[in-house]
């Protein structure tokens, strides 16, 4: 199988994918290279790790990175998926094919695709599951409003959102159900340091992906803030 690559439509150029880390983008220092004006300088990068390979949109640009029409944050690359950054389409090839198991294939699935910001608030929403205690409670949405500078209302809307997107059912400690279904899912991330004091003991390094055991504690009584 030939090595995998990245084809811009609008050309026709073919750019080999290194194995490590390709930059995309519209400035002149970057691997794959795109004159469209929607494009950031520096604006995604796509990751290879052993066969497989992922694009990660870098938040420096208004218009995001698409897989397949849909607005992503991060996502596993499959051979012959189109990638489209602000406006420019572009198409990889060469990524191996695998067959996953029934029930794998079906976890997979079940993650809905999600914006940056969502992204965002879900990673601090479970940031508390990132310190050494076994169970604790979610932040609210003012301590997730205040750790990305953004408002409560704005919060709360993409709380909503969220709980759509999940299927999360109205009711008690909705909050801290998205939680756990998030962290089962393995979509929690570490947020780097943000550089403000933290309410309480800031949480300890941990790996990319929590332990399988990692578990949010409800709370006794859900905030109207969820």
């Amino acid at each position: 199988m030939e090595d995998p690559f990245i084809r811009i439509e609008e050309s026709g150029a073919v750019v080999p994918l290194s194995e490590n880390v390709t930059t995309i983008g519209r400035g002149c220092a970057v691997d794959v290279r795109l004159s469209d004006p929607s494009v950031s300088r520096l604006h995604a990068e796509i990751v290879r790790r052993g066969p497989y390979a992922y694009v990660s949109d870098l938040g420096l640009s208004r218009n995001g990175t698409r897989v397949n029409g849909r607005l992503v944050a991060r996502r596993v690359l499959e051979d012959g998926d189109v990638l489209t950054f602000g406006s420019a389409r572009c198409r990889v090839g060469g990524i191996a094919r695998e067959d996953f198991a029934a029930e794998v294939e079906l976890r997979r699935s079940a993650a809905p695709e999600l914006t940056r910001r969502e992204l965002d608030v879900l990673t601090s929403l479970c940031r508390p599951a990132l310190s050494d205690e076994a169970f604790v409670a979610p932040a609210t949405a003012r301590e997730i409003a205040s750790d990305l500078v953004v408002t409560e209302a704005a919060v709360k809307q993409h709380l909503l959102r969220l709980y759509q997107k999940f299927r999360i059912p109205e009711g008690t400690n909705r909050r801290v159900r998205l939680a756990n279904e998030v962290v089962a899912l393995g979509l929690v991330r570490p947020l780097p340091p943000t550089g403000r004091p933290e309410p309480t003991q800031a949480p300890q390094p941990v790996p990319a992906d929590l332990p399988a055991n990692a578990t949010i504690g409800a709370e006794v009584h859900d905030r109207r803030a969820s």
